[in-house]
C-alpha cells in the first residue's frame, strides 16, 4: 500500500491551513496514494492555546470534519486528518477544553474511527513552557481500524498522536490487537523532536515489527512557535524513509505486508513477552 506522510507548517488561520492541505492531499492522491495522513494541529496552529476553543466542532458536524470528508471523497483516498478539537460534550466545562482528536476517513468520505489523544504534553526547561492540560481533556482509549487496500490485503491501523510516542505500552497494545501500522501525527517541539523524535519512532517500529507512519509539523510558525519536522516512516525493521526536515512535504512510502510477515517470523519477539 503506498502511503503519505505530508508535512506542514501551520498558520493562525484556518482557512490557510485547509488550503494547504488540500494541495498536499491532491499531490499525494497524484502519486498514487491509498493513505494520506496529516499531522497534529493541520488545521490550526494558533497564538494562543486557548484558540483552539473557537473552532472546536461536535463530533459528526463542523467545517473541518466535512472538509476532510469531501476531499477523501472527491480524492477516493483514505485520509487520516491529524488532529482538531471536538468539543468534550460536558456541560461542566462550558466549552474550556476540547479533546485533541484524530479521524480516519474512508474514499467514500465517512468517518470511520475517531481517536482522543490519551497523553496530554507537558514540558518546562526553564525558557519553553507547554502545559497542554490547560485547554485539553485526555481520551480514555485507544482506537484500531481496518483498511483494505487496493491489493485486497487488510491493513490492521493503530491510532497515536504525538506525546503518545513515550508511552510503549499504547503500541504494544495495539500490536498485541494485531495492528501493523502505527500512525503517529505529530508537532513535536524543536527542543525535544532534536533530541527523541527518530530516536522513539525507531523504537517503537522495531519493538512492534511494524510500519510506523508519522507526518509533522516542521518549521518556524507565524506564532513564533518552532516545530521539529523530520516527518518520516519508519519500516518494521527499524529503516527510515525519509526524513523531510522542515517546511511542507509529501513523503511517499510503500508499505509492504510482507516485510512486517518477514520480520515477525525472523525475530518472532512479539511471542516471546512474559508480561
Amino acid at each position: 500500500m503506498k502511503v503519505a506522510a505530508l508535512q506542514m507548517v501551520s498558520s493562525t488561520l484556518p482557512a490557510d491551513n485547509l488550503a494547504r492541505a488540500r494541495a498536499l492531499l491532491a499531490d499525494a492522491a497524484l502519486q498514487g496514494a491509498e493513505l494520506a495522513v496529516l499531522p497534529e494541529y493541520f488545521c490550526l496552529l494558533g497564538h494562543r492555546d486557548t484558540d483552539k476553543l473557537a473552532v472546536q466542532e461536535a463530533f459528526g458536524a463542523g467545517p473541518l470534519q466535512s472538509f476532510l470528508a469531501d476531499v477523501a471523497r472527491e480524492l477516493r483516498m483514505w485520509i487520516v486528518g491529524g488532529t482538531l478539537p471536538l468539543s468534550t460534550g460536558n456541560p461542566a466545562s462550558t466549552g474550556a477544553r476540547v479533546f485533541n482528536s484524530s479521524l480516519a476517513f474512508a474514499p467514500d468520505g465517512r468517518c470511520i474511527v475517531r481517536y482522543d489523544k490519551m497523553h496530554l504534553f507537558r514540558f518546562d526547561s526553564g525558557t519553553e513552557q507547554f502545559d497542554e492540560t490547560r485547554v485539553l481533556q485526555p481520551g480514555d482509549r485507544p482506537a484500531l481500524f481496518a483498511l483494505p487496500s487496493r491489493d485486497g490485503h487488510i491493513w490492521r491501523i493503530g491510532m497515536s498522536v504525538c506525546y503518545d510516542l513515550r508511552f510503549p505500552e499504547l503500541y504494544r497494545h495495539y500490536a498485541g490487537q494485531g495492528a501493523d501500522v502505527l500512525l503517529v501525527p505529530s508537532a513535536f517541539t524543536h527542543t525535544t523532536g532534536q533530541a527523541h523524535w527518530e530516536l522513539l519512532l525507531r523504537a517503537r517500529a522495531v519493538e512492534n515489527l511494524a510500519w510506523v507512519v508519522a507526518p509533522a509539523q516542521g518549521g518556524l510558525h507565524e506564532n513564533g512557535r518552532r516545530t521539529w519536522g523530520h516527518s518520516m516512516i519508519v519500516d518494521p525493521w527499524g529503516q527510515v524513509h525519509g526524513p523531510c526536515p522542515q517546511g511542507e512535504a509529501v513523503l511517499i512510502a510503500d508499505l509492504d505486508a510482507q516485510r512486517v510477515a518477514q520480520c515477525r517470523a525472523q525475530l518472532p519477539a512479539l511471542e516471546h513477552r512474559r508480561l
